[in-house]
């Protein structure tokens, strides 16, 4: 894996970069752990379900272990996702109009071929691989740092960096309104089947939070702040127009909880915003 950058954007304020990860997202360091850490990959290979990022992800893996991959993805998947998994090598197989009816037909194909399936973010040697994110942060910022804000969709990542970082950071769990899986399941008391839709549907729709991350974030107090679609596309703008940094629209959403005020830092309090993925046709920031 990379060793992605961090960048100091202010006196207290940082950027993991971690949308330079191989694949473009964080989602390659859980994959890779989540199929090496397997007794065995069988013949057919793996498959995955996603709604782009963990495709991806999934793809590289494969094709670096030298194992085919069939990735399941909606129909409504960013064309630049689905054109990159062919260049990957994968076999794409788009069904269904939101991440839930990929992961559907996925299970189903897993268990009829015989290929390993790997989890988009509810497996435990996912989650650990997520992790070495927060790990990285530690070691480069050794002046310290007191909070993390983490887009959140099904949970892998942010199940990963509770992981790594708490108690001694605080975790803050950052959703879009019109996909808030671990928002409703804090609210609810577990994890609940929510809408989907909304700017950031591609990589944060998912429609139930992960098992591991609800309960990690009821372990830990994790928050969760909301922002709007319209907050998420200016700060999508801002991180280009301000540092030249081109993401996609679930990753600004992490950097969207300060510009629109979801998240108000106490004075002198240390941030950093993960950048986790830039999967994104930038031609709407030219």
């Amino acid at each position: 894996m990379r060793r992605t950058p961090v960048m100091q954007a202010d006196d207290n304020l940082w950027f993991k970069l971690e949308q330079v990860q191989h694949a473009g997202s964080f989602k390659t360091r859980g994959m890779v752990n989540q199929i090496l850490a397997a007794p065995a990959v069988p013949v057919a290979g793996i498959v995955a379900a996603s709604g782009g990022n963990a495709g991806l992800a999934a793809a590289y893996a494969a094709r670096e272990l030298g194992v085919p991959a069939e990735v399941f993805v909606p129909v409504t998947a960013p064309a630049v996702k689905v054109a990159k998994l062919g260049k990957l090598g994968a076999r794409v197989v788009q069904v269904g109009n939101e991440y839930a009816e990929a992961y559907a037909a996925a299970v189903v194909a897993a268990r009829d071929s015989g290929a390993l399936f790997c989890h988009a973010y509810d497996d435990p040697n996912m989650v650990a691989g997520n992790g070495t994110l927060g790990l990285e942060l530690l070691d480069q910022i050794p002046s310290g740092f007191d909070t993390v804000l983490v887009a959140v969709g099904g949970g892998g990542l942010i199940a990963g960096v509770i992981a790594a970082l708490e108690p001694a950071v605080r975790v803050v769990a950052v959703e879009p309104v019109t996909a808030s899986a671990l928002h409703s399941a804090l609210a609810a008391g577990e994890p609940v089947d929510v809408p989907v839709s909304g700017v950031a549907a591609d990589s944060l729709g998912a429609r139930r939070v992960g098992r591991i991350a609800y309960e990690m974030a009821v372990a830990h107090r994790t928050p969760s702040v909301l922002v709007d679609d319209q907050a998420i596309v200016d700060a999508r703008r801002r991180l280009w127009d301000d540092y030249r940094l081109a993401v996609e629209h679930g990753t600004a959403a992490a950097y969207a909880a300060l510009t629109s005020g979801a998240y108000v830092p106490a004075e002198g309090e240390r941030v950093v915003v993960l950048l986790c993925g830039a999967n994104t046709n930038p031609a709407d920031l030219a």
